[in-house]
């Protein structure tokens, strides 16, 4: 079976099921899964921005460059042959 094909059939059995809702709780579902599906788009979006994380701090680029170069320690040994 496809995934169109499960789709659909669980989409006909939620129809069914709500066939004898009244029409005040079928506009209170709509509602509300039209709220869930701002809800998702947004939660979505905002996690799609913070993936792209950005280096937060009050400095400057060359003073962050500045900072790591000063940070940096070389230790050369050299061994007698």
């Amino acid at each position: 079976m496809k995934a169109i094909d499960i789709n659909t059939t669980l989409i006909e059995g939620y129809i069914h099921l709500l066939e004898n809702l009244s029409p005040s709780t079928k506009l209170d579902l709509i509602s509300k899964l039209s709220l869930s599906i701002k809800a998702d788009f947004s939660e979505r979006k905002e996690t799609f921005y913070k993936s792209f994380g950005a280096w937060e701090s009050e400095q400057t680029a060359d003073e962050i460059i500045a900072d790591i170069r000063k940070s940096r320690t070389f230790i050369r040994k050299t061994e007698q042959l």
